[in-house]
């Protein structure tokens, strides 16, 4: 299986970013909106020969915007979504993904929302994912298959956090069998089973076993793209983190 990495695990100048992870063995990568758009940027990942897998639609919003607010906040968050994939598409990303608000209550202009960002991204050949998010709207994978099931979207699909099931105590090989053909992308991610921390992968909770169990759940399901490795930047050696974390996967997959 592939291997991609969110790119935000580094900090610093983005070129430099770039040369980092093209050095640690990577040849995708994840970005969040309104990264990675400068020509230099767009030139080195090409010299560099990176693709962009995924982007990150919900980073960098303006202030107040959201897609389960009000009128107003919603249609500002629609617009940067729209904007979004406009550069995801020019990246030749074909996935991207929101994540929820805080209040369930809001779920409806959720929904409402997210089909019109599923449709603009299908416009473009880019899948939509929703990532499950303990602390938020949609707190396990399950509850947010059951909600991607009522929306009955065909471009919405689910973004697995390993990370997030440890929080939300769901076994992964149960999920990526659950989600069958709605799974739409992976996240691989560790932590210590209460906080989300981005920890390399088997410095926490995640064991050897289930992280094989993962990616054997993977070989058997329907899902062909890639496992994004997700670290935090604030770890004290970010990039070291991220050579542990992929010998790690090309050892277990």
């Amino acid at each position: 299986m592939e291997l991609s990495c969110c790119a935000w695990a580094l900090t610093g100048p983005e070129e430099d970013a770039l040369t980092a992870l093209a050095a640690l063995g990577f040849r995708s990568i994840d970005v969040q909106a309104k990264t990675f758009v400068s020509p230099g940027s767009r030139g080195h990942l090409d010299d560099l020969g990176l693709s962009v897998s995924c982007l990150a639609l919900c980073f960098n919003m303006a202030d107040g915007a959201a897609l389960d607010g009000a009128p107003a906040a919603q249609q500002a968050a629609l617009d940067h979504c729209r904007e979004a994939l406009d550069h995801a598409a020019a990246l030749g990303a074909n996935t991207a993904y929101v994540v929820p608000g805080a209040d369930p209550a809001a779920l409806p202009q959720f929904g409402d929302a997210l089909g019109q960002v599923a449709d603009f991204a299908a416009a473009r050949a880019i899948r939509l994912g929703v990532e499950h998010f303990p602390g938020k709207a949609l707190p396990t994978a399950a509850g947010t298959l059951a909600y991607l099931s009522r929306l009955n979207h065909p471009n919405l699909y689910l973004l697995l956090d390993t990370g997030h099931l440890q929080m939300s105590k769901e076994a992964p090989a149960a999920v990526i069998a659950a989600a069958g053909d709605r799974l739409g992308y992976v996240h691989l991610d560790d932590n210590d089973g209460r906080a989300d921390l981005h920890w390399p992968l088997l410095a926490g909770v995640l064991t050897a076993e289930e992280l094989a169990a993962t990616f054997a759940a993977l070989a058997l399901s329907p899902y062909a793209g890639p496992a994004s490795i997700e670290l935090s930047p604030q770890l004290p050696d970010p990039i070291a983190a991220l050579a542990q974390s992929r010998a790690w996967a090309r050892q277990c997959c």
